[in-house]
């Protein structure tokens, strides 16, 4: 008797187990092949369609062009090994929050995400779906620029969609990333394939004399790195969704060994077909490189390149929008912004509260007028701060020697990393010193106000505020707090 009433009791303990709601927390969806989509999909978005052109017009010459193009690809492989070091040895979402948390402590952690939320992260979405909405206007005004309202528009719609679909699910995102991965893959090796044809064909008169009238400078030099880490930028982007990914230790340096010799490959190969169809000149002329490659060589079929561009883009959206949602979500959970950011939605299991953040403050960006010539300056915030993230690897070499590495590089990478960061960073201010690179600093620096404010004093007043604010927002939006921190 007694024995079948423990039995009894320890069934009813099973049964009232099974009617517990599941752990609200961040889902383990993507596997290998999401982990290379994605940094494919952010990686080649806008920028090897923009990127050429201000490449060529730095190096002067093809030769030249080529060298950097590919001296690009293996700093951003060594930045994605460093950080596929740091990805396995700190398991947990937001890229560098964490392991700028982990090496220095809140402050630069705060600042990274400060920067990345407000002005890093929303202007590139933003740069990025207005040249999405302009392949796609482009072939309706096919003699004049498009207006710019509709360019606009459909720029806000872009991020509309691209916001929607991420919150509603993990695996939705991640369907749309493939599927347009796949798009943009297709054009990618529409352009290989005919410029490999041509070459062929025997069309290599612009390659003849490839490094003549050059002239470099170091000024030169920083600047053409600069457009060309633009359209590489993206290879650091799985370190944000770690904790989505199944059995990170193998597939996240396995898919960043894939996926950034991949894009490589890629631009190196594109950059060699437009060359083959177009000389320096012709190309630096061109308003829109793709676009004239293929109204050369595929007409009268050249307009796939707008609309596969289109796709190649607004892939590079998602993918942005997708990690960086959940660096929004981390920075939240640590209490260094709104807590209801760090909220999850208790439907669709996504940082809902996270990515419409993003969105808002993305939409915001489209508003003025001219927001190209920030990129530059943002551009240099960021490897102000991957060398920062990659110089605390150095560091924790020596403070935390405690803790496990299932990935380790040699020093020397980090090492070297680290140095040609230092000089991307200042060699546009040496080479040609301007106001807003001085502004970016302080904007930076302003961040620390809001931080002693907001986060390491929380005067009352401030917490009276929110509380009320985040108790709506979490009724409204059917959001719940992480019920166990990831570790």
């Amino acid at each position: 008797m007694g024995e079948t009433g423990l039995r009894k009791r320890r069934e009813d303990e099973k049964s009232i187990q099974s009617q517990e709601p599941k752990t609200t927390s961040l889902q383990k969806e993507l596997g290998l092949i999401s982990g290379i989509s994605i940094i494919v999909g952010t990686t080649i978005g806008s920028g090897i369609f923009i990127s050429p052109k201000s490449v060529l017009s730095n190096t002067e010459a093809v030769g030249p062009c080529l060298i950097i193009w590919a001296t690009c690809g293996v700093l951003a492989t060594l930045g994605a090994l460093c950080y596929a070091e740091l990805g396995t040895m700190i398991t947990k979402s937001g890229g560098e929050y964490p392991y700028l948390m982990e090496a220095y402590g809140p402050i630069p952690a705060y600042l990274f995400s400060w920067a990345s939320l407000i002005v890093m992260k929303p202007s590139s979405f933003a740069i990025i779906c207005l040249s999405f909405s302009q392949y796609v206007c482009a072939p309706f005004y096919p003699a004049c620029k498009p207006p710019e309202i509709v360019v606009k528009c459909l720029a806000a719609a872009a991020i509309l969609f691209i916001t929607t679909v991420n919150s509603l699910s993990v695996r939705l995102g991640s369907y749309v990333q493939n599927i347009f991965t796949a798009a943009k893959l297709v054009i990618v090796a529409i352009i290989i394939i005919s410029g490999l044809v041509l070459l062929a064909q025997g069309n290599t008169k612009n390659f003849e004399n490839s490094f003549e009238g050059t002239q470099l400078s170091a000024g030169a030099i920083s600047l053409a790195f600069y457009n060309g880490l633009w359209a590489y930028d993206g290879w650091n982007q799985l370190n944000y969704i770690t904790e989505e990914l199944q059995n990170p230790y193998r597939n996240l340096p396995l898919a960043i060994v894939i996926g950034i010799p991949l894009v490589m490959a890629c631009y190196i190969l594109m950059n060699v077909s437009y060359f083959t169809v177009m000389t320096a000149t012709e190309l630096l002329q061109s308003q829109a490189v793709a676009v004239t490659f293929g109204d050369r060589v595929l007409y009268p079929a050249s307009w796939v390149v707008p609309l596969f561009v289109a796709f190649s883009t607004i892939g590079a959206a998602n993918g942005t929008c997708f990690t960086a949602g959940r660096l929004i979500y981390v920075a939240g959970r640590e209490g260094h912004m709104l807590k209801v950011l760090s909220y999850i939605s208790v439907k669709r299991l996504t940082p809902a509260p996270a990515i419409i953040f993003y969105g808002i403050i993305t939409t915001i960006y489209i508003i003025p007028g001219d927001i190209n010539s920030l990129v530059n300056y943002f551009s240099f915030a960021s490897w102000l701060f991957y060398g920062l993230t990659i110089l605390g690897l150095i560091v924790m070499r020596f403070t935390k020697k405690d803790l496990e590495r299932p990935i380790k590089v040699p020093i020397v990478i980090p090492v070297l990393v680290t140095l040609i960061s230092v000089f991307l960073v200042l060699a546009p201010i040496i080479s040609k010193p301007e106001w807003e690179y001085l502004y970016c600093v302080l904007f930076i620096l302003s961040g620390l106000l809001f931080y002693f404010l907001f986060v390491y004093y929380k005067f009352g007043w401030a917490q009276k505020i929110s509380k009320p604010i985040t108790m709506h927002l979490q009724m409204l939006m059917e959001v719940v707090p992480p019920e166990e921190e990831p570790e």
